[in-house]
């Protein structure tokens, strides 16, 4: 793969121009990398509102119907319910792992076997998270393992 990068002080915003024989794992996961950083999430944090990009948040977890995201710096409770996140979010690296988590895909950097079949996935601040058995096939299909 060859990258090319050009500047150009004219340009009002960015552009991204991909240049692929086909779009192939690899193109999608490029293009999924790219929107999930151009996507923000807005929660509330001690009484703040506050915006992030979706590209911070480790993981989307609902407890007791109220949803929380989780960044390495902060949790911020989220307006949406978790199915109406996981909508928003399938297209930028985000998948379904257990009935009530989603976690950032681009964010795991390693998985390994847990009881019952599940798996147990390892985020890029150390924390770990379990993947139930029924999406245990799917996040490895995902991830490539």
């Amino acid at each position: 793969m060859r990258i090319d990068i050009e500047t150009d002080a004219t340009l009002a915003e960015t552009e991204v121009l991909l240049r692929c024989r086909a779009v192939d794992e690899s193109v999608a996961a490029i293009v999924a990398s790219l929107r999930m950083h151009e996507r923000r999430l807005t929660g509330t944090s001690d009484g703040e509102t506050c915006i992030v990009p979706a590209g911070e948040v480790l993981y989307i977890e609902s407890v007791d119907g109220r949803c929380f995201a989780y960044t390495s710096a902060t949790v911020l409770e989220m307006p949406l319910r978790l199915v109406e996140l996981e909508e928003r979010l399938t297209d930028a690296s985000f998948a379904r792992v257990a009935k009530n988590c989603l976690v950032n895909l681009s964010r795991v950097v390693g998985l390994r076997p847990y009881v019952g079949s599940r798996l147990l996935a390892r985020l890029d601040n150390d924390e770990e998270i379990v993947i139930s058995r029924k999406y245990a096939g799917e996040i490895k299909r995902l991830l490539g393992v």
